[in-house]
């Protein structure tokens, strides 16, 4: 419920008025427990939020001056309530009656204690002892791990990052003849106020800043390229390329963590919330992150590399300097699916994240990024029709976005045609296939005015 009084003010005059209806806050700013007990608190679309205000405005005004005792806030209040529901407009509480998840959800993840798969065990608690829904959550050590699941339909979804965007261009090990484009959906994405993601270094500050990385040892995940990529956008920033330091192989971002404290690479990409900062900074190795300045021609560099990655000043994450420091930033994880899941499905689980994040947010690292007031509309990828339908009801879905879904969705369908009529007379050879559809992709964009972004790799 809303803190009374002062926090209330500083609202905006829809949902004040809306909630002085709603929760029986008189224009004094008290609350009255009977009055409560009569209007329970509603969550309304901001659309009758407008109607709602208007209502309150124009019947709940002191008359000559005198304040309103609870005999006229009661009568004006259910006159606003009524006119509401006589123009149509819904007022139930929220609540789980039209939240439908089937019994078992599959969700893949980064590795066993990354924040990622922390915060998907912690989604599962909640659907479990909300709604009886048992939620297994697979831990994947590379993006293909993650997402060919998702593919082969033996899991509904995959709480990834990056990934997901080289999924749809069908680039790097997606631009494969096993892979191609994917027409993926975003539900929901997280970011975190203050945390970041960035490059780990030890805490001897043996590497304090990028450009002292040349020469080192830098963590590479075999299959992929969402790591790797974050890696080269983050040393581009200094000038420093892959052929600048030693490149240390590993089969996942778990045993790159366990290489780093094992002394057999020194630096490596990971997020400043996650749960395994916590082991490197325990192990005798400690832990760093040097700092991503906030500077135009740094991240000219950068965002030439991945171009959704934004500057963030950063406060938390386990070893963060006293008092923060600027690193970068990205939604992640992103919840993601194929198209085929159900709308109620996406509805549903959308809603219940929003719905009890109060409690979800205390349930790992990093899960308070999640809330709805943190969704920074995607530009590339497209969107679940069941998480629109919740996002507008709750008035979160911006003017313009539709335009912006609209393009996305068109995107995937020049991609995953230019694939469709490559793959029909592509070179045997793999070598031969990949640079082909190098070539083929960017045409395709090009023709269709769109921006090609990935032309090789």
């Amino acid at each position: 419920m809303w803190p009374e009084r002062k926090s209330n003010r500083s609202r905006p005059a829809q949902e004040r008025a809306a909630f002085r209806c709603a929760s029986g806050v008189t224009r004094s700013g008290w609350t009255s427990a009977e009055r409560f007990r009569l209007f329970p608190v509603v969550r309304l679309p901001r659309r009758h939020l407008t109607f709602l205000q208007r209502a309150s405005e124009t019947n709940n005004a002191p008359q000559q001056g005198k304040g309103e005792d609870d005999m006229s806030f009661m009568r004006n209040c259910a006159w606003a309530v009524g006119a509401l529901a006589a123009a149509g407009f819904a007022t139930s509480a929220a609540t789980a009656d039209d939240i439908k998840l089937p019994g078992t959800l599959v969700v893949t993840a980064y590795d066993v204690g990354s924040s990622g798969y922390s915060q998907m065990v912690g989604l599962g608690s909640i659907l479990k002892n909300n709604y009886g829904t048992n939620v297994r959550v697979l831990p994947g050590k590379n993006d293909v791990s993650r997402l060919g699941p998702v593919k082969a339909g033996r899991a509904q979804f995959t709480a990834t990052g990056s990934d997901s965007v080289y999924a749809q261009e069908g680039v790097f090990t997606f631009g494969t003849r096993d892979w191609g484009p994917q027409p993926l959906r975003i539900h929901l994405l997280a970011i975190g106020k203050g945390a970041a993601v960035g490059m780990v270094t030890p805490g001897d500050k043996s590497i304090e800043t990028m450009d002292q990385i040349k020469g080192k040892r830098v963590a590479w995940i075999r299959g992929a390229p969402a790591l790797n990529k974050a890696v080269e956008a983050m040393m581009a920033c200094f000038g420093v390329g892959w052929d600048d330091v030693e490149k240390v192989e590993f089969g996942g971002h778990g045993p790159a963590v366990d290489g780093f404290i094992n002394d057999e690479v020194d630096a490596l990409n990971n997020a400043t919330f996650s749960a395994l900062n916590k082991k490197i900074e325990a192990s005798p190795r400690g832990i760093h992150y040097p700092v991503v300045p906030n500077d135009p021609q740094c991240w000219e560099r950068l965002n030439a590399v991945v171009p959704w990655y934004l500057p963030t000043f950063a406060t938390v994450g386990t070893g963060m300097a006293e008092g923060g420091q600027w690193m970068a930033n990205t939604p992640y994880p992103i919840l993601v699916s194929n198209p085929d899941v159900e709308a109620e499905t996406s509805y549903s689980i959308v809603k219940a994240m929003d719905t009890h994040f109060d409690t979800f947010k205390d349930t790992a690292p990093g899960a308070a990024g999640w809330a709805m007031e943190n969704q920074q509309f995607h530009k590339l990828l497209p969107y679940h029709e069941g998480a629109i339908k919740y996002f507008k009801e709750v008035g979160v879905w911006p003017e313009g976005q539709d335009e912006i879904q609209a393009g996305s969705l068109k995107r995937q369908d020049v991609l995953r045609t230019a694939w469709a009529t490559y793959v029909k007379d592509a070179p045997e050879d793999d070598e031969a296939f990949n640079k082909g559809w190098m070539k083929a992709r960017a045409d395709a964009l090009e023709a269709a005015g769109m921006t090609v972004i990935f032309y090789e790799w």
